[in-house]
């Protein structure tokens, strides 16, 4: 959850009292919010030493959807509002003096890269330098929410004063683009701007939304002046202060809902500043298809939630006034209908764009209740837990090799390209590795088809132990699928690396064979046997591996009952057996061997490592269903689920 700090004394002041922390952090969990922090005692000691510090600062943990409390401003309205202590605001758009609105229009252009623009206006805004710092402030915290790092919306402020309407929202190539950026004195082209920022810790982190388009966004003014350029950098010229009164709020975006919300955050939060409280000054915005859109929208969106709902949901018999009672304690606008008692109109603000359902309404409700009220009772209904099958095997694997003296690892699921593939002498054909778009770090390139690589790279980190270094890991890789609707699937890997002055080839074969073994899967002795079900190894040639030192594992799974077939079908599976070394039933479920002194030296490992690795995934028919083999009786004792 994102964590607001907020200066302790004016907090305080808004709220009419001085708080103890914990008569604090007990209103803060009586709201649904939680104090993270409260840094008086290291200022006081600071001080103390003589040291320079900061004011008091409450550090508050708000709920991830909940934008209207990423500011001072927010939290204090709505904790004024929880306290009743103050009334929910009524937010209203105020035209200019002239009557004409501000125009903003989109060329086609924008369409290549962001296509969507909203704008405000604050007039009359008195700041101080804690308010301009908490204003800076929202926006770098809505950046990082909601917008994504500006990937779906980027926030620009201007001072109006400084600049000429009607402004246009057009999209250039970078060549043709050139401007002095905040803090600069020098203009520069778009893309020189991309070189010059390239360093930069905090902006560096966004110069891939648009670096590959072949035009930029940019914002001018009637004079050709620029304001900005989402979602980079603002222009020097229009740069607010302490002594802005006029400020318009640019905001560019790849998706209109998230930008309806972000627009009005950001007014709404601030527009207590300005002389006519929480009045906001509409934009008028032209899209090349013609359509017109004043924005901020700030119109209150009606719901109706059932009394009858509520109680049901909080075992609560509250009567419908009461309940509409506790609305208004959110902020919500509520009162009972005319026409049904049972029916509670609810006005949703602007500020509350997490509320979507009736049920977000009755969680309200239940906060400004109390959820250490709520009458507590047993659940009308009882369910009986287990687990996955194929998380059974697992543990069962688990299980057996840390009795067998191995240790489990933990690595990331996510690797670089290089660890996944070229580090374990193997091609990537572009149908296998998902891939990441836009990677941290290059260690976080790929999610890996393999648990060898964590595993060996644990390996390498822990060269200090005494040996032999014996770890396993039991987890998920993934691999590409077209066939399924998310493209990727999850496929439950073991795997084990053993690590000793000598190979150890048959250590990992024991380890496979115990874990067979403990599955009932007997041993195959070649594929040539006539055995039912089973397991067996093949020698294999595998660049991982040492030559003649590696092997596929194959499982033959039980025979199915018959499906009727064509004859044709017959003949195909005939031939198809007839012709191949492999029994059709046999699947090949992984690989052990001797790792190549290649792939040790690329992990930086001095020693000779054997490794395993195979799917659990086949063996999930193994397991039986609790319903299928045991009675109540037994389930009542807790008996185990049979491993077949």
């Amino acid at each position: 959850m994102p964590t607001v700090s907020v200066d302790k004394s004016d907090l305080y002041e808004r709220l009419g009292r001085t708080y103890t922390t914990q008569e604090f952090d007990d209103l803060c969990f009586d709201f649904g919010i939680e104090l993270d922090e409260d840094t008086t005692e290291e200022v006081e000691a600071a001080v103390a030493k003589g040291l320079p510090t900061e004011r008091p600062q409450l550090k508050i943990e708000i709920p991830a959807n909940r934008y209207d409390l990423l500011c001072l401003e927010g939290i204090a309205r709505a904790l004024s509002i929880f306290l009743e202590k103050a009334k929910p605001p009524q937010y209203r758009l105020v035209p200019p003096a002239g009557g004409e609105l501000l125009t903003v229009t989109v060329d086609p252009e924008t369409a290549r890269v962001r296509p969507y623009f909203a704008g405000a206006i604050l007039r009359n805004v008195k700041f101080t330098p804690r308010s301009y710092a908490s204003f800076i402030d929202l926006q770098d915290k809505l950046h990082q929410n909601i917008c994504r790092r500006r990937q779906f919306v980027a926030i620009g402020t201007h001072d109006l004063d400084t600049l000429k309407p009607p402004f246009r929202y057009e999209a250039r190539a970078p060549e043709k683009i050139k401007f002095a950026p905040l803090n600069k004195d020098t203009e520069y082209t778009a893309d020189q701007l991309m070189t010059v920022y390239e360093s930069d810790k905090h902006l560096s982190r966004y110069l891939h939304i648009i670096r590959d388009s072949p035009v930029y966004p940019i914002i001018y003014d009637s004079r050709d002046q620029v304001l900005s350029m989402p979602p980079i950098i603002n222009s020097q010229h229009s740069k607010i202060t302490l002594n802005t009164t006029n400020i318009f709020i640019d905001t560019t975006a790849t998706d209109e809902t998230k930008l309806a919300i972000v627009i009005n955050m950001v007014a709404l939060m601030f527009s207590e500043y300005c002389e006519q409280p929480f009045t906001v000054e509409p934009v008028k915005v032209v899209y090349p298809d013609g359509r017109t859109q004043i924005t901020p929208n700030l119109d209150t969106i009606p719901m109706k939630a059932r009394a009858s709902y509520i109680n049901s949901c909080t075992a609560l018999s509250l009567p419908s006034d009461d309940i509409a009672a506790l609305l208004r304690r959110m902020s919500l606008i509520a009162q009972v209908s005319k026409t049904d008692k049972n029916i509670i109109d609810v006005d949703i603000p602007p500020t509350r764009p997490d509320i979507l359902h009736e049920c977000d309404i009755m969680e309200d409700a239940a906060i400004a209740y109390g959820f250490n009220k709520l009458p507590k009772g047993f659940p009308t209904t009882n369910t009986v837990a287990q687990p996955l099958a194929i998380s059974k095997i697992s543990d069962l694997v688990r299980r057996e090799w840390v009795q067998a003296g191995w240790v489990e690892v933990l690595p990331l699921i996510l690797c670089s390209h290089e660890e996944n593939f070229e580090w374990l002498n193997r091609k990537d054909d572009g149908t296998l590795a998902v891939k990441l778009a836009n990677p941290k770090t290059l260690e976080f390139q790929v999610v890996r088809t393999s648990l060898l690589p964590g595993l060996l790279k644990t390996a390498r980190e822990n060269r200090s132990h005494p040996l032999p270094l014996s770890i396993f890991e039991t987890s998920d890789v993934v691999v590409k699928d077209p066939t399924l609707e998310r493209q990727a699937r999850n496929i439950r890997n073991a795997a084990a690396v053993w690590c000793n002055r000598t190979a150890g080839f048959e250590v990992v074969h024991g380890l496979l064979d115990r874990i067979m073994k403990m599955l009932e899967i007997p041993y195959i002795v070649n594929a040539a046997s006539k055995a039912e079900s089973g397991y067996y190894i093949k020698e294999r040639e595998d660049p991982t591996f040492f030559p003649g030192r590696a092997a596929t594992i194959y499982y033959r799974a039980p025979p199915q009952p018959p499906q009727p077939q064509t004859k044709l079908a017959n003949v195909k599976e005939t031939l198809k057996s007839a012709f191949s070394s492999t029994p059709t039933r046999d699947t090949e479920i992984g690989s052990l061997g001797i790792l190549h002194p290649s792939v040790l030296e690329k992990f930086d490992i001095i020693f000779p490592c054997s490794a395993l690795e195979f799917s659990l995934e086949p063996f999930k028919k193994n397991i039986d269903s609790p319903w299928d083999h045991a009675n109540d009786e037994e389930l009542s004792k807790g008996a185990d689920i049979k491993v077949v």
